[in-house]
């Protein structure tokens, strides 16, 4: 007897049964496919929340930086003793001892102990001078008169008003008791406040945590970005036209393909170290200079913006190059013409895409030299300088509790950035996508 036989034979409770036990089984199966895929996004979710709450935890109080007033006495015998108003005179003069004297004004116990000077100038940071230095510079007439204005704290004293320090020394702490008191009577008399930290977006970087700002790495880091657009965009783009509309199908061109296709997937220090043999060993460009960076960066976004390239143009439909070609273009015609600007948000998308993972690579820079020391910010592309993800970088290896503050921060800034390009990304996507 045939299956087909013993089905028709059997009853139709027995089949039905039968049917509705695998049922059972694919519906309970569909379920635990459903919980597990659940439970893996509340989980990634999880970290993620983890993560960002640490980050913006550590890095908010960054944002703010507490400061102190004084009353400073511009003593002309200490800046201009002959009166020359010569600004190298000016700029070279001792402002901290205005500082220590404006100090001492308001606490005379510490006038006559050496041990207690040097420990009430420790709650003041050397920003102090340059606040000064600045204001004399661009006004000499404040030389003789006695002004009230807000100086920077030093960075321990910035973290124990934030409460990221204790003020037992067996718990951390770095104050003594007597640096503690002058601290309560600043904070009683209302001299000590906290501020919108305006250095971390004005100054490049400094030893010092209180006055180390990220305007340089911002600024070397657009330039870079820059460089890197210039290049990378056309390159790209010029690229994936002719993969996809000229060049023939051969072995060749399935070479070239196949070699793009791997260079996305390979590790970006392998690009650093292609820009430190070429663009500096061979070319001889200036080590640390966000043109180099800009370079080595095209190289890791090329591979990335060729092949979203390449499938925003396969995405158009073949009768829109089939009717241009009917009606009289040639081939260049219709590609400029029509192919290339329905295929120009897919591009547009791809290349933000692109510039977002190189505004976060950090292994290229450091290879060429980015990863130095460097105070000033640029003014070209040329100058050194360095990028947010380095400057990240150097600021985690500093050892100084106020320097984790900082590097949070940039952290904060860093994916700023990269939230808006990708929003960037989604925006013309949604606008400009077109549906066949």
């Amino acid at each position: 007897m045939t299956d087909a036989q013993l089905v028709q034979d059997a009853p139709v409770s027995l089949i039905a049964e039968k049917v509705g036990a695998h049922l059972k089984n694919r519906h309970a199966a569909e379920r635990r496919f459903r919980a597990y895929g659940m439970a893996s996004i509340i989980i990634a979710v999880i970290f993620l929340a983890v993560l960002l709450s640490s980050i913006l935890g550590r890095g908010l109080g960054a944002f703010v930086q507490h400061e102190m007033q004084l009353s400073v006495t511009f003593d002309a015998a200490v800046l201009d003793p002959d009166a020359t108003h010569d600004p190298k005179v000016l700029a070279s003069a001792d402002y901290m001892a205005l500082v220590r004297s404006s100090m001492t004004t308001l606490f005379p116990e510490a006038a006559d102990n050496r041990g207690a000077r040097r420990e009430l100038s420790a709650l003041v940071s050397s920003g102090a001078e340059m606040v000064l230095r600045k204001m004399v510079l661009s006004d000499p007439s404040v030389i003789g008169t006695t002004k009230t204005l807000w100086v920077p704290t030093s960075a321990p004293l910035d973290q124990l008003m934030k409460g990221n320090m204790a003020r037992e020394a067996e718990k951390g702490g770095q104050f003594s008791e007597r640096q503690l008191g002058w601290v309560d009577a600043l904070k009683e008399k209302g001299l000590v406040k906290s501020h919108f930290n305006t250095w971390l977006w004005t100054q490049g970087d400094s030893r010092q945590p209180e006055l180390a700002g990220l305007r340089g790495a911002i600024v070397g880091s657009f330039y870079s970005l820059v460089v890197t657009l210039v290049l990378s965009f056309p390159l790209g783009v010029a690229t994936a036209i002719y993969l996809e509309e000229f060049a023939a199908k051969n072995k060749w061109t399935d070479l070239i393909e196949v070699n793009i296709n791997n260079l996305a997937a390979v590790p970006s220090i392998v690009f650093g170290l292609l820009g430190l043999e070429m663009f500096l060993n061979v070319f001889g460009m200036p080590r640390s200079a966000p043109l180099v960076g800009g370079l080595a960066l095209t190289l890791v976004s090329l591979p990335t913006i060729i092949i979203a390239s390449r499938v925003a143009l396969k995405a158009v439909p073949p009768w829109i190059r089939e009717a241009a070609l009917g009606l009289g273009a040639s081939k260049l015609q219709m590609v400029t013409h029509h192919v290339l600007p329905l295929a120009m948000p897919g591009i547009l998308t791809g290349t933000i895409i692109g510039m977002a993972r190189a505004i976060g690579e950090s292994a290229p820079l450091l290879m060429i030299g980015m990863v130095a020391f460097i105070v000033d910010v640029p003014s070209s592309p040329l100058e050194p300088a360095t990028a947010l993800p380095v400057q990240i970088y150097l600021w985690a290896a500093s050892p100084e509790r106020a320097f984790v503050e900082r590097t949070s921060a940039a952290i904060i800034v860093l994916l700023l950035f990269l939230a808006v390009m990708n929003a960037g990304a989604i925006y013309l996507r949604k606008k400009f996508e077109r549906r066949w």
